[in-house]
C-alpha cells in the first residue's frame, strides 16, 4: 500500500512545539561568539533631502562600538529587482541624499547588547527637508512630481498599453456594471520578523544566518549588493518563523550588517522588532482596480476588462510586477468571449510592496469574483446559477484563456457543486428569505467565489536523495520551508519507493554549501517541482540499487525489485532468500542520486468558497458563521498537510476581507505600525472550516499535483467580501471595499436609501 495519500503526521512538529526548534536569533555557533547587535535608525518622514545625519552623541554612549551611516559602509546602490522596471528608481541599503518612506534605513547602531544599540539610535540626529510625498497612486501617475526625478516618471512599469484594445468590447451587452474596488494595502507580519547573523572568515567569506524562504537567491543578492563574487557568500537558514512571499532573496538590511561585520571584524546580529517589521518590511497588495463586465439578461458574460493601479511603494521590487500575475489570471474560471486588462504600476512614499500569499492571483480572483456577483445582482439572478451558466467546461481543457495562460485541467463546475451541497445552499437561502422578511436586525449573508490560480514559480529544482549504511536516508533539497512539512512530505515520497521508514529520513535544506542551486519556496513550487525531483531521484536511486544487488545476487537487475516491508531487494518468484537488505547495499560506496527536474508547465489549481456571515445592521458588526470549501490541488500527497495549508490561508483571506489594512495619512505617516492599531485576527475570530476535496490531477508531474499554499487566500477572500454584500443588498448597497470593518459597513448602512426589507427571490438551480 502506498503511503502517499495518507494522514502522516507532521515530523517537524515535535520540536517546533516544544521550542527545540532554531531561528535565526537561535543560532549557535562559535563563529558568533562575542557577536555585536545592530540596531537601525529610520526615517520618520516620508520624503525628503538629507541635509545631515549627527551620529556623534549616540557613539559616546555605554556599549556602543559604531555608528554607521551610508558614507561609511561600502556597498553599491540596489536596482530594481526584475525587469523591465524603471532602471532609475535605484535604492541604497542606507539612504544617501532622499528618504522615500518611513521606515527607510538612515544609519546603524552596532553596540554589545540589542538594548544599548536601541538607546543610541534614539541619540541620531537626522535633519531632513521636508519634501512633499506622494501617497496616492493615482497621484503618483497623474502628477509632475516625482520620487526619482531623474526617472522623469513614478510609472515604473506598464502592461499591456502596447496591445490592442477593442473600443466596441461591451457593443451588444444588455447589462454592464462597472466599478472601481480598491484591494487594500496589507502588512505581512510573519510570526518571525527578518533576522540576519553573519561573520566574515579570516580568507575574506561571508557566513550569514537568515530568515528566508531561498538561500540560493538570497545569496546572489546580497553579493550584488556587496559588491564581491557569489561564491564568498555562504547563505544558511534556520527555521523560519512564517514569510508568506515576503522573504524571498536578501534585504538591503541584511548588506548593511555584513558591511559592518566587515568593516569592524566581529560579528553582527540584527533581529527585527515588530513595529520596525511593519514599516521596514514589503507589504502586499495595494492595488485599485476598474472592471466592467456586461452580458445578457440570460446570465452570459460576454465581455470584461480589467485596469489596474498597483501601488509599489517607494522602491520597484516584486510588488511592482504583480499586475503580471493579476493579468494573467484576470479571466479567472469563465469562458469569456473577450477579455482586457492592462496596468500600470506607481512608486509612492509607502513602504515597498513585495509579494504575499498569492501575489497577484487573489487580486485578479477579487476582481472577477466581484464583478460576477453585481452582474448577477444587476440582472436578479442567483451567482451561484452565473458562474455555472460560464464555467469552462472539463472537456475542454487544456484551455486557453485570453491572457495567454493554458490552464491544464480542470472541473470548476463540479467544486462549486460539491461546496454548494456541503453548505445546503438552498437551506441557507430559505433561511436568509425568512430573516429578510422578519426584518431582523442580524442579516444573513452567503458569499461565493470560485477560482483558478497559476502555479509553480520557477521550471526547475533539484534533489539528491542519499541511502546510508545503518538503513537511514538523507534528502538534500533545493526547496526551504517556512511551515509548508516540506521534511515530512520529502520523506514520503522517499518512503514510498524505498520503504525505509519518515523517520528515519532527513530533508536538509537552506545551505548554499551543501545545496549551491535551488529555487527555493514561492508560488506554490513545493511539491510539483521540489517533490517530484525528490521523486525522480529516489526513482533513480532505487535504478542504482538494482544494478548493485545485481552483481550480489547475480541476477538482471530487471528481474530485481525492491521489497518494502523487509527494505530489502528480492528476486521476483525466487525465494525468499534471493535478497539484499538495502543496509548491505549501502555498505561501501556511497549510494545516492541527483536529479534536476524541468517542469512542463504552471499548473492551474481551482476551486469553489461559500462563506455564511451574519451581519449586525445596528452596529455594522460582521460575524463569519461558517466558511465551505472545495479545494483541488490535483493529487493529495498528504490530506493533513494539505488541510493545514488550507487552513492558514483561508484565515488570511477573512482577515483581509474583514480587519487588515495598513493605512498612511495624506503626509505617509503610517497610521497602523503597531498590533494594537493594526487588526489581525485571533482563532476566538473565526469558525471552524468545512473542507471538502477534489482531486483533478495534473499530467505536468509524474505526482499528479498542483500547488495548494495559496489558495485560501484567492477564494476565502472574495467569498466573505461577497457575503457581506449579499447581507446588506436589501439596502440596496451594491458594493463596499475591503476590509468590510464594523464602522464602513454601519456608515454604509447609515448612507443608504430607505432600508428595502423585501426578501431578494433568488432561483436555485
Amino acid at each position: 500500500m502506498s503511503i502517499l495519500g495518507t494522514r502522516v503526521l507532521r515530523t517537524e512538529d515535535p520540536r517546533l512545539l516544544t521550542g527545540a526548534s532554531t531561528y535565526t536569533a537561535d543560532v549557535v555557533d562559535d563563529r558568533l561568539a562575542g557577536s555585536l547587535h545592530a540596531h537601525f535608525v529610520r526615517s520618520s518622514i516620508a520624503h525628503g533631502e538629507i541635509v545631515s545625519i549627527d551620529t556623534t552623541a549616540a557613539r559616546q554612549l555605554p556599549g556602543v562600538v559604531a555608528v554607521y551611516t551610508a558614507r561609511d559602509l561600502p556597498m553599491l546602490p540596489i536596482p530594481p529587482q526584475l525587469r523591465p522596471l524603471e532602471r532609475n528608481m535605484n535604492r541604497n541599503a542606507l539612504a544617501t541624499d532622499r528618504v522615500r518612506f518611513v521606515g527607510e534605513p538612515i544609519a546603524l547602531v552596532v553596540a554589545t547588547t540589542e538594548a544599548a544599540a536601541m538607546d543610541a539610535a534614539e541619540y541620531v540626529d537626522a535633519d531632513i527637508a521636508w519634501l512633499d510625498p506622494i501617497v496616492d497612486p493615482k497621484v503618483a501617475r497623474d502628477g509632475t512630481d516625482y520620487l526619482f526625478p531623474e526617472a522623469g516618471t513614478n510609472v515604473t512599469v506598464a502592461h499591456g498599453f502596447d496591445e490592442p484594445t477593442d473600443p466596441g468590447l461591451f457593443d451588444g451587452c444588455e447589462v454592464v456594471v462597472e466599478q472601481e474596488i480598491v484591494n487594500q494595502r496589507l502588512a505581512v507580519v510573519p510570526l518571525e520578523g527578518r533576522a540576519g547573523a553573519c561573520v566574515w572568515d579570516d580568507d575574506g567569506r561571508l557566513t550569514m544566518w537568515l530568515s528566508n524562504q531561498g538561500a540560493q537567491a538570497a545569496q546572489a543578492e546580497l553579493a550584488m549588493m556587496l559588491g564581491i563574487d557569489k561564491a564568498k557568500v555562504h547563505v544558511l537558514t534556520p527555521d523560519v518563523g512564517g514569510a508568506f512571499g515576503a522573504k524571498f532573496r536578501s534585504e538591503p538590511e541584511h548588506a548593511v550588517i555584513a558591511s559592518a561585520a566587515r568593516v569592524l571584524n566581529r560579528p553582527v546580529t540584527w533581529i527585527e522588532h515588530r513595529t520596525e517589521n511593519l514599516v521596514g518590511m514589503v507589504h502586499g497588495r495595494g492595488q485599485i482596480q476598474t472592471v466592467r463586465i456586461g452580458g445578457g439578461a440570460d446570465g452570459k458574460i460576454k465581455a470584461y476588462s480589467l485596469e489596474i493601479l498597483q501601488d509599489a511603494g517607494a522602491y520597484p521590487r516584486m510588488g511592482a510586477m504583480l499586475p503580471m500575475g493579476t493579468r494573467r489570471m484576470a479571466q479567472g474560471c469563465y469562458d469569456i468571449p473577450a477579455v482586457e486588462s492592462r496596468a500600470e504600476s506607481v512608486v509612492t512614499n509607502t513602504s515597498p510592496v513585495g509579494a504575499y500569499r498569492g501575489a497577484g492571483r487573489p487580486e485578479a480572483a477579487a476582481a472577477i469574483e466581484r464583478a460576477v456577483d453585481m452582474f448577477a445582482a444587476e440582472i436578479g439572478m442567483d451567482p451561484a446559477e452565473v458562474r455555472r451558466r460560464n464555467f469552462i467546461r472539463p472537456g475542454a481543457f487544456p484551455f486557453t484563456v485570453k491572457s495567454g495562460a493554458v490552464y491544464d485541467s480542470g472541473d470548476y463546475e463540479g467544486s462549486l457543486q460539491k461546496v454548494l451541497e456541503v453548505a445546503s445552499y438552498d437551506r441557507l437561502r430559505d433561511e436568509q428569505r425568512r430573516r429578510r422578511a422578519a426584518g431582523d436586525p442580524v442579516q444573513l449573508g452567503i458569499g461565493l467565489a470560485t477560482y483558478v490560480e497559476i502555479t509553480m514559480g520557477g521550471d526547475m529544482e533539484n534533489a539528491t536523495v542519499e541511502l546510508h549504511p545503518d538503513g537511514t536516508v538523507t534528502v538534500l533539497t533545493g526547496t526551504s520551508p517556512h511551515g509548508q512539512g516540506h521534511a515530512t512530505s520529502w520523506a514520503m515520497i522517499v518512503s514510498d519507493q524505498l520503504g525505509v521508514p519518515v523517520e528515519k529520513i532527513t530533508v536538509l535544506h537552506g545551505d548554499t554549501d551543501l545545496i549551491p542551486h535551488g529555487g527555493g519556496t514561492g508560488g506554490s513550487r513545493s511539491l510539483q517541482l521540489g517533490g517530484t525531483a525528490v521523486h525522480a531521484a529516489t526513482e533513480d536511486l532505487v535504478e542504482a540499487i538494482k544494478k548493485r544487488a545485481a552483481d550480489l545476487l547475480e541476477a538482471d537487475p530487471r528481474d530485481l525489485q525492491i521489497d518494502k516491508e523487509r527494505q530489502a531487494v528480492i528476486v521476483r518468484g525466487a525465494a525468499a532468500s534471493a535478497s539484499v537488505p538495502l543496509t548491505q547495499l549501502a555498505d561501501g560506496d556511497p549510494l545516492s542520486a541527483y536529479r534536476v527536474w524541468n517542469g512542463v508547465g504552471p499548473t492551474f489549481p481551482f476551486g469553489a468558497h461559500l462563506a455564511v456571515v451574519e451581519v449586525d445592521t445596528d452596529t455594522g458588526g460582521v460575524r463569519v458563521r461558517e466558511m465551505y470549501t472545495c479545494d483541488d490541488a490535483g493529487r493529495i500527497l498528504n490530506p493533513m498537510l494539505f488541510d493545514g495549508q488550507r487552513h492558514g490561508g483561508i484565515a488570511q483571506g477573512i482577515s483581509q476581507a474583514l480587519y487588515e489594512e495598513f493605512v498612511y495619512d495624506e503626509s505617509g505617516n503610517p497610521l497602523t505600525a503597531s498590533l494594537i492599531d493594526y487588526t489581525i485576527p485571533t482563532a476566538a475570530d473565526l469558525p471552524s472550516f468545512t473542507l471538502s476535496t477534489q482531486e483533478t490531477e495534473t499530467t505536468y508531474n509524474p505526482l499528479g499535483a498542483k500547488g495548494i499554499g495559496e489558495a485560501g487566500t484567492i477564494g476565502a477572500t472574495p467569498a466573505v467580501q461577497n457575503a457581506v454584500i449579499d447581507a446588506l443588498s436589501p439596502y440596496g448597497i451594491r458594493h463596499l471595499d475591503m476590509p468590510l470593518t464594523p464602522e464602513r459597513v454601519w456608515r454604509a448602512i447609515r448612507q443608504a436609501p430607505p432600508a428595502r426589507r423585501a426578501a431578494e427571490d433568488y432561483t436555485v438551480d
